[in-house]
């Protein structure tokens, strides 16, 4: 059709790969014409298609997202998979750094039998996300800083913790796409001199509220592996790395020893 003809068009002279793919689901997210071309000079200017359209896919589901956060990376789909699989039906999961609450819903979503889940977050606009996302499995959310807003009744008490806390370091946040470093909030990007500094403040809190047996998953970098490793180890976990090639994505595992 010739709107959508113009549309690639527009797409492609600014530079977007998929233009294709982009221009139907702008067709498809936009109420009527007007809306349509507002769309399309978001997006045009640079604004991540997420946040334009409203949504990111995410696990194959779809996740509320907007303007002011951060967007769920095809990547940390590995994160997901792994804590999956160590999650039992009922176990109690925490999506710790949530932003708008995939990780959590996502493990929740794989889980036959559900979950109790539970997410944090600093960023109350990412936040008004996650309330959304997470509703579906009876998700509750809590605002403030790591372990701070949690409920005491928590204590002890969670299965898997999954983490994906920013870990880019200051220095490198200016080499980060457009899209990322223009518009997701900085907190969610800069993890602070070596970008580990919230990794460190997640494994030196985690154990008073893990259970026997509980686990820890936090995404990180290949080349950081070892250094989110060595913070997990030093909070006395037992710790593990694994690496998806083909999702470039790297998780380190700390989990509390029985006995």
């Amino acid at each position: 059709m010739r709107y959508l003809t113009s549309l690639v068009e527009s797409l492609r002279a600014a530079g977007c790969v998929f233009a294709e793919e982009e221009a139907d689901l702008l067709a498809s997210a936009a109420r009527d014409d007007g809306h349509l071309a507002d769309l399309l000079a978001r997006r045009v200017a640079g604004e991540p298609l997420e946040h334009v359209v409203g949504w990111a896919e995410f696990c194959g589901l779809r996740m509320e997202v907007g303007e002011g956060a951060f967007v769920p990376r095809r990547r940390t789909e590995f994160l997901v998979e792994q804590a999956a699989a160590l999650t039992r039906p009922g176990a109690v999961v925490l999506d710790l750094c949530c932003g708008v609450g995939a990780l959590g819903a996502a493990v929740a979503a794989r889980v036959p039998g559900g979950v109790e889940l539970h997410a944090a977050d600093i960023d109350p606009a990412a936040l008004a996300y996650a309330r959304r996302n997470v509703a579906p499995y009876g998700g509750a959310v809590w605002e403030g800083d790591l372990y701070g807003p949690l409920p005491a009744s928590l204590r002890g008490r969670v299965d898997v913790l999954v983490v994906n806390a920013p870990y880019v370091p200051t220095q490198e946040i200016g080499l980060m796409p457009p899209e990322a470093r223009d518009h997701e909030p900085l907190v969610s990007l800069d993890g602070g001199a070596d970008g580990l500094d919230v990794h460190r403040r997640v494994a030196a809190g985690a154990r008073p509220w893990l259970a026997p047996g509980g686990h820890l998953l936090i995404e990180t970098s290949a080349r950081q592996s070892e250094a989110t490793a060595g913070a997990l180890a030093s909070a006395g976990l037992a710790v593990r790395a694994l690496t998806s090639e083909e999702l470039y994505a790297t998780v380190v595992i700390g989990s509390v020893q029985a006995g």
